[in-house]
This record gives C-alpha cells, sequence and structure tokens, in this order.
C-alpha cells in the first residue's frame, strides 16, 4: 500500500498573521468560503482532497473511453476498407469515425469541463485569492502549485485557474498588526548559494549525449560495413567515430553526475527557504527551476 501523498504549504498561516492589514482580509475571504485560511491543518486537508479529487477527473474512465473511441475514429477509414464485407460500401467504410469522432471530442470536452469546474470551487478560488494578495504584501509564497492554477508540472504561462494580481500594498508602519503574543525575532533567509544558481542554469537543459553517441557509433559502423563490403577503404576512416562516441559519453555522465550534485544544493535551500516561511520569515519567491522542486 502507497502512502498518501500529502500537499506542502504554499504560504503557512503564521505569515499570514504576521501582517493585520492582511490577516483581515484573508478573514473576510475565508468566512465566504467557508475556510479558516489561517489554519494550516484544515488548508493541507483541503488541498490534498482537491489535487486527489482533479486527478480522478484527468485519469478516470471518461478520459480512457475518449481516447478509444477517438483513436477507433482515427482507424476505422483506414481498416473498413479492409474488410471484405465493408470495401465496397463507402458509406460504411468512412461515414462511422464521424460520429465516433464526435462522441469522443464530447467524451473529453466533458472530462475538461469537469475539470475546469472543479478548479474553480469556491474553497480553491478563494486560497488562489489569498495566495494573490499576501503577493501583494509582500509575504510570498515561495511557490505556487502546477495543479492549483491548472498547469502541467513544470510548466510555464498562467494556467487555467491563475492566482490574481493585485496592486501592490503600501509597507506596513511598524507599530501596526503586532500582536502582544508575536514572537520579536524574525527568522533570516538563507543566501542563495552560486551551486543553486548554477543549478537554475541548467535545471532545464536536456540531455542530448547519449543520443549524440548513438549517432557517432552508427556511423562508424556504417562507415566501416561499407569499406568492408566495397573496394573503398577509406571507409574504416569512419571508425574514429567510435572514440568520439565515447568521450561525448564519458562528457554527458559527468554533466549528468553535476547536475545531480546541484541539485541536492538547490533541494536543499528550497527546504531551508520553505522552513524560514513556516517561521514567519517573508522570502523570496522562487525561480520556475526552483519551484519545479517543490511541484511533486
Amino acid at each position: 500500500m502507497t502512502k498518501a501523498r500529502t500537499e506542502r504549504l504554499p504560504l503557512n498561516g503564521s505569515v499570514l498573521a504576521n501582517d493585520a492589514r492582511l490577516l483581515e482580509k484573508v478573514r473576510v475571504i475565508g468566512a465566504r468560503c467557508g475556510v479558516d485560511y489561517t489554519d494550516d491543518a484544515a488548508v493541507t486537508a483541503l488541498l490534498t482532497e482537491r489535487r486527489r479529487t482533479l486527478e480522478r477527473i484527468q485519469r478516470g474512465p471518461l478520459v480512457w473511453w475518449g481516447a478509444l473511441v477517438l483513436l477507433a475514429a482515427v482507424v476505422w477509414p483506414f481498416l473498413a476498407p479492409t474488410i471484405p464485407a465493408l470495401a465496397d460500401d463507402p458509406v460504411l467504410s468512412y461515414a462511422p469515425a464521424g460520429p465516433l469522432l464526435l462522441a469522443a471530442v464530447a467524451c473529453l470536452a466533458l472530462v475538461h469541463l469537469r475539470w475546469k469546474r472543479e478548479l474553480a470551487q469556491d474553497a480553491l478560488a478563494g486560497y488562489r485569492e489569498v495566495l494573490g494578495l499576501a503577493r501583494a504584501h509582500g509575504c510570498g509564497p515561495i511557490h505556487v502549485p502546477a495543479w492549483l492554477e491548472g498547469r502541467t508540472s513544470g510548466g510555464s504561462g498562467k494556467g487555467a485557474a491563475p492566482v490574481p494580481t493585485y496592486p501592490r500594498a503600501a509597507p506596513q508602519p511598524t507599530d501596526a498588526g503586532v500582536r502582544p503574543d508575536a514572537p520579536t525575532a524574525t527568522p533570516s533567509v538563507p543566501p542563495k548559494p552560486e551551486a543553486v544558481t548554477a543549478y537554475e542554469r541548467i535545471a532545464h537543459e536536456g540531455g542530448w549525449h547519449d543520443e549524440t553517441g548513438c549517432l557517432l557509433v552508427l556511423a562508424g559502423a556504417a562507415g566501416a560495413i561499407w569499406a568492408a563490403t566495397s573496394d573503398a577503404p577509406l571507409g574504416y576512416a569512419a571508425l574514429v567515430l567510435v572514440p568520439a562516441a565515447v568521450a561525448v559519453w564519458l562528457a554527458g555522465s559527468r554533466r549528468g553526475a553535476e547536475k545531480q550534485r546541484l541539485r541536492a544544493e538547490a533541494e536543499a535551500y528550497v527546504n531551508a527557504v520553505a522552513a524560514a516561511e513556516a517561521e514567519g520569515a517573508q522570502v523570496p519567491e522562487l525561480s520556475p527551476a526552483l519551484r519545479t522542486l517543490l511541484d511533486r
């Protein structure tokens, strides 16, 4: 039995409570949506439940039926003419593809409609408002899960339900919103190491070494075969591509090892920033490469 995944909160309730003006607005949204957005346990349960619901919609039976019917619509015009009973009837050979295509589109459109309706559910919409207000007050969040905005994991763009944007709030006066029980020490945000900056530069670079090495080996083998089967010994010169392929593979291996090392340091930095944010520190929003490490 696999362990249930628990959502990592984009923003902790302690951060919302540190700004009296923001806290007042958050409570208004919470009262409207029936959720206490300063309660980390309640918000975690909400996000976990809604993410599971969205995943069930995207992977449910209707999706599979739509995909199968779409496949049938595409294959039918090519398969039907090969069946003797249908080959002489152009109507039976091609016409069923139309209704099949319409049925597939209807299934997939219904899935998309249910997904968007669930994404726009009041509690989630209210939480996106909270995140937008927190960002306007300079309180983060350090990341917004891709699914919460209707984006693919690690994807860019606004998504189907982006966090709303609000005008930047004026700085809070130093004597405003201070609670008697609030801690006086502000947690420090760790500085970004150079290794993390290096990881951000190479995080999305694709691996091409394996493919290039294979192509060089194939080219070298093709040249050797051509030389062996024809009167052209010059083709054996292509064998020099084989050690070149080995060199490319070794370079790729070193690059991969370096990327893994930098990723480990980036994950440690992201966890440290998240811990500081959980203690009430105002932290900078993470770059797309670092947000991907949180989008799990």
